[in-house]
């Protein structure tokens, strides 16, 4: 896994997915690194390797959906239930205004179990807006899965709302990577360490 791990994180980088400067979050949060993981479309082998890597951290046995989460993990959990033969659910952004009017697509019956592909963590409120409408639908969320932990408390909150997440890997690792290869100085590495660790998300 350490193997397949450096390789996307550097496939990343050459990818201009991880980008250094100065970037304003959706929470407003201005940061110092920008990982933009929707990026990862255009390289079909990438996308495969991070579907791997997050395969190998899905503790659940058995369970009857895989649920990605809008817009950027959906190509993720896509390639995994077409690889492991699971079906797939998909909460929509907004309910559609016409026809059905369903806010979540796919086939499903009350009672039925689901993990969550997610791409980054920061606050997770994008997993719980995702897992509220599936478990008012009578189905079960028996985990959720990311690659990215941006590690600024995310995991926290969500483990106090009472899911169990897990990650491919964290912001830390993802900076000692390129700090070893050459990509990254322990200048900018302490840089964004004291970045995440000094702006952490509460509930």
């Amino acid at each position: 896994m350490e193997n397949k791990l450096k390789k996307c994180v550097l496939a990343l980088h050459d990818l201009g997915a991880i980008k250094f400067g100065s970037f304003t979050l959706k929470s407003k949060m201005v940061t110092p690194i920008y990982v933009d993981l929707r990026m990862t479309i255009a390289s079909p082998q990438l996308l495969k390797d991070m579907g791997d890597l997050i395969w190998e951290k899905i503790k659940e046995p058995s369970f009857d959906q895989l649920v990605g989460v809008p817009y950027t993990a959906l190509p993720l959990a896509s390639y995994l239930s077409l690889k492991h033969n699971i079906p797939m659910l998909m909460k929509r952004k907004e309910a559609k205004t016409y026809g059905t009017k369903k806010l979540i697509e796919g086939v499903y019956k009350s009672g039925e179990s689901c993990v969550i592909v997610e791409d980054l963590v920061t606050s997770g409120a994008s997993l719980i807006e995702t897992a509220e409408p599936l478990e008012a639908e009578g189905l079960e969320v028996l985990g959720m899965v990311a690659f990215l932990d941006r590690e600024q408390g995310g995991k926290a909150l969500l483990e106090e709302q009472g899911y169990n997440i897990q990650f491919v890997t964290t912001l830390s690792e993802m900076l000692m990577i390129l700090f070893e290869e050459g990509r990254l100085t322990e200048t900018k590495r302490q840089e964004v360490l004291d970045f995440i660790h000094s702006h952490q998300v509460t509930a």
